[in-house]
């Protein structure tokens, strides 16, 4: 399947399907109209295949540059945009039925930053660079960043990134453990279709595992023991489970379907 949406293209690898921010001229700084054509591409993602493995990066050398303020309606607010268009996009991506890599190919600003976080995994090249962006134009960390730095690189370098809005390069962004890997630009799509490739190669137990993380920062120890037990019972009546038991006893390399 390839498809290209407003502002967003969408291409087929196998089971691995390519989400692509299409809008190079602004360094693909996002609008309702992109947002409308990256929802409408998870749509099709969802219900016009078999893939089991989903890539989010950008086209041209941006990954995000964050809103298109250019692009915002007269009379909507900052805040609007976020309840109206950025907030059910970023749920969309948290509830996923497969497992994402962010392949964050340059810029990733403002709440491009916070798409760029939402893979299960991050890989950035080694040109891409990460930037809160928002004290620049008098406005507070949007996208759930707020939420996510914290969680990801600590309360004291989280404050920093949002006081100071200086560029983070990926090679701190790594050292500091905010994404996943750092590759040479021209090997970031190789090593992210490598790299999802073999997530959609795996068990559709990895599904319940994002959950499980995702769901992990809000529980206590007691409801999280709790809801891995639910999506353990689930994990444990599916093919898959029973294909990886199968390939264990006669020692040989497991063939999942993703059921």
């Amino acid at each position: 399947m390839t498809g290209a949406f407003d502002r967003i293209a969408l291409t087929a690898h196998g089971h691995v399907a390519v989400v692509a921010f299409h809008h190079p001229e602004v360094m693909n700084a996002v609008s309702a109209p992109m947002i409308a054509g990256a929802m409408a591409a998870l749509e099709a993602v969802e219900t016009g295949g078999n893939f089991r493995a989903l890539i989010l990066t950008g086209s041209g050398k941006a990954f995000c540059a964050g809103a298109n303020l250019s692009e915002v309606p007269q009379g909507v607010s900052a805040g609007d945009m976020l309840e109206q268009v950025y907030h059910p996009f970023l749920m969309r991506l948290r509830d996923l039925p497969v497992p994402m890599v962010t392949a964050i190919n340059g810029a990733a600003v403002g709440i491009g930053m916070s798409f760029a976080l939402m893979g299960d995994l991050c890989l950035a090249a080694r040109s891409a660079f990460f930037q809160q962006g928002f004290s620049r134009i008098g406005l507070v960390p949007d996208g759930g960043s707020s939420w996510l730095l914290p969680r990801l690189i600590g309360l004291a370098r989280a404050r920093e990134m949002a006081l100071l809005s200086e560029k983070l390069p990926a090679e701190t962004a790594l050292e500091w453990g905010l994404i996943n890997g750092v590759t040479e630009d021209e090997n970031l799509m190789p090593e992210a279709l490598k790299v999802a490739g073999r997530l959609a190669d795996g068990p559709a137990s990895l599904r319940l595992t994002r959950r499980l993380f995702w769901e992990s920062p809000g529980n206590s120890y007691e409801e999280q023991l709790a809801l891995e037990q639910a999506a353990q019972r689930e994990a444990g009546e599916s093919a898959d489970f029973r294909e990886g038991l199968a390939a264990f006893h006669q020692k040989r390399p497991p063939r999942f379907t993703g059921r």
